[in-house]
């Protein structure tokens, strides 16, 4: 299961950004995670609730943004949806494709007490 080696990653970040401005906890976390990452999401939240216990975000409330994947043709140059990976172009069924979104994996945002 990746899925707990990503989040004991977030809490790490997550750790050391508090640490900067001497914030005993985290309030909030807002994380972007793409479509298209192969994060099983159902994973996460059991990673999740696995990996905080006794951290700085044990009781942080936490907020995901799911971002859709698109893509572009390279051959009819037309951006589509994408719901795995490896889709090919709806238009021409082309394979050689530019992820324009969907691959994202980031700590957004954090609030801290004041």
């Amino acid at each position: 299961m990746h899925e707990l080696s990503i989040v004991m990653s977030i809490v790490d970040l997550a750790t050391k950004e508090a640490a900067k401005h001497d914030a005993p906890l985290i309030e909030e976390i807002e994380l972007d995670i793409g479509c298209l990452t192969g994060i099983e999401m159902d994973s996460f939240e059991f990673a999740w609730k696995q990996g905080v216990k006794r951290t700085i975000l044990e009781n942080a409330l936490k907020k995901v943004n799911r971002i859709e994947g698109r893509a572009h043709c390279n051959d009819c140059n037309i951006d589509f949806k994408m719901q795995h990976l490896y889709d090919s172009c709806p238009e021409c069924d082309n394979h050689l494709v530019g992820i324009i979104s969907g691959k994202e994996l980031k700590l957004k945002s954090l609030v801290l007490p004041d």
